[in-house]
């Protein structure tokens, strides 16, 4: 049943009221943040219950509606309390493929030292590099934005400590979505404009320093006969 704009205006006012008076470093509590909770877990437990990767994508992309106003809410207002509803749905927007929506959670999140769940066992800044990156190598970035995103991603990062490996992918995909191989097996690399090939060596060779499984040797090679047809020397 849909709710009456009294009912999600009244909503929003708990939402910012809750956001605006836990100062940093505490937990969000309060009858508001109660209800958050009790819906996470409801919503948690549906997600339990199926067993398709798509199909609980599809269930995340439709709760999370029920979550704009707190998100909204702590980004606006936020202290920098720790919410385990806001982390937790940080996590589905990326699941979904909101990255505007995601990163803009994160940057909040990393701004103020906020953790994620126990149950991700790892630090946002490792599951950024991993999700973001692993998505755009799979082509589930539309090209138009998939650049920015990354580069945003990057910027996120940059100071916090992370497993090579997952830098390495991070900059791989920075390479590739220069390049547009981001949403095809392979490219044309001779045919590509040498400022293009120039730009993409250096996230490329550095992804290749982080880890040198990665797997970007044959395309550094590539890129680097195109520079030297081109009359450069791919330094």
């Amino acid at each position: 049943m849909a709710k009456s704009p009294v009912m999600l205006a009244r909503e929003r006012k708990l939402a910012e009221r809750a956001a605006a008076t836990t100062p940093h470093g505490a937990t969000v509590t309060g009858s508001a943040y109660e209800l958050m909770l009790a819906q996470l877990v409801e919503h948690k437990r549906a997600l339990k219950d199926i067993q398709s990767v798509e199909r609980k994508i599809e269930a995340k992309r439709s709760f999370l509606p029920v979550y704009d106003a707190w998100v909204t809410a702590a980004l606006e207002h936020g202290r920098g309390a720790q919410d385990l509803v806001l982390m937790t749905v940080l996590v589905w927007y990326l699941d979904v493929g909101d990255f505007a929506r995601g990163l803009a959670v994160a940057e909040y999140a990393i701004r103020h030292g906020l953790t994620l769940p126990d149950q991700y066992d790892r630090k946002l800044p490792t599951l950024l590099l991993d999700e973001v990156a692993g998505a755009a190598l799979a082509g589930k970035i539309p090209a138009e934005t998939a650049l920015q995103v990354l580069q945003q991603v990057e910027a996120l990062t940059a100071e916090h400590d992370a497993p090579d490996q997952a830098r390495a992918k991070l900059q791989k995909a920075i390479g590739y979505a220069l390049i547009g191989r981001l949403w095809a097996s392979d490219v044309d690399i001779a045919a590509l404009p040498a400022e293009v090939a120039q730009a993409a060596l250096p996230p490329l060779r550095r992804a290749l320093e982080l880890f040198e499984g990665v797997g970007v040797k044959k395309d550094i090679e590539r890129l680097e006969r195109r520079l030297k047809t081109a009359g450069g020397d791919g330094a």
